[in-house]
């Protein structure tokens, strides 16, 4: 954070390779198929097609644990993850930038396949952005760890098709122990937050 110019991203960014192109495709599928008629858009054909890229894309993947070895390579960016990998379908993706005052934030509009409530995002979906937005505070902060507890609030529903601000700030450390809060937030009121213990361990990279 002390040699990184506040409001840098710090997210592995999306960009114009085959696979976050494939990627941005599984995600636009995945949302129409919450959203289309089920009974005049030939799910059929639509289903065969679909196999058959997954035949494809099977063909082409390695053993699981040569992919982990890949995904966890290097500096450890991770372009994977449910949150802000733009190489997981299932992942918005948020963006996260990182500022001078400890805090990380972004921006993101939940769609269709995050919905809990009706027209609301998912409670858990919520705790899920919560929990890695900490971690990713917590790794801006210079000092993270596995999470060890987290106490999420829900004060109003998170509207989906609205862009909402997400945050995490660390706020203290002492030992092994890191303490960390975030929220998400609609049009400048609190929606969910969270306070996280987090302990400064990690599970070892695979090898």
């Amino acid at each position: 954070m002390a040699n990184t110019p506040s409001g840098t991203v710090i997210t592995s960014p999306r960009g114009d390779t085959p696979i976050d192109q494939a990627t941005e495709a599984a995600r636009r599928v995945i949302d129409a198929l919450l959203r289309t008629n089920r009974d005049d858009a030939n799910l059929a054909r639509v289903a065969a097609e679909l196999d058959a890229i997954a035949d494809h894309l099977e063909e082409h993947a390695g053993p699981v644990q040569e992919r982990l070895v890949d995904m966890w390579s290097g500096e450890g960016v991770t372009r994977h993850d449910p949150v802000t990998g733009p190489e997981n379908a299932v992942a918005p993706p948020l963006v996260l930038r990182g500022y001078d005052d400890a805090s990380v934030r972004g921006e993101v509009a939940l769609t269709i396949p995050y919905q809990g409530p009706p027209g609301c995002v998912h409670g858990g979906v919520s705790a899920l952005l919560l929990d890695h937005v900490l971690g990713v505070a917590n790794a801006w902060s210079g000092k993270d760890g596995m999470t060890a507890q987290l106490n999420v609030r829900y004060h109003r529903p998170a509207p989906l098709f609205e862009t909402l601000e997400v945050s995490g700030r660390q706020e203290r450390t002492e030992g092994r122990k890191i303490w960390t809060t975030g929220q998400i937030s609609h049009n400048g009121e609190v929606c969910v937050s969270v306070e996280g213990l987090f302990i400064n361990k990690k599970v070892p990279r695979p090898t």
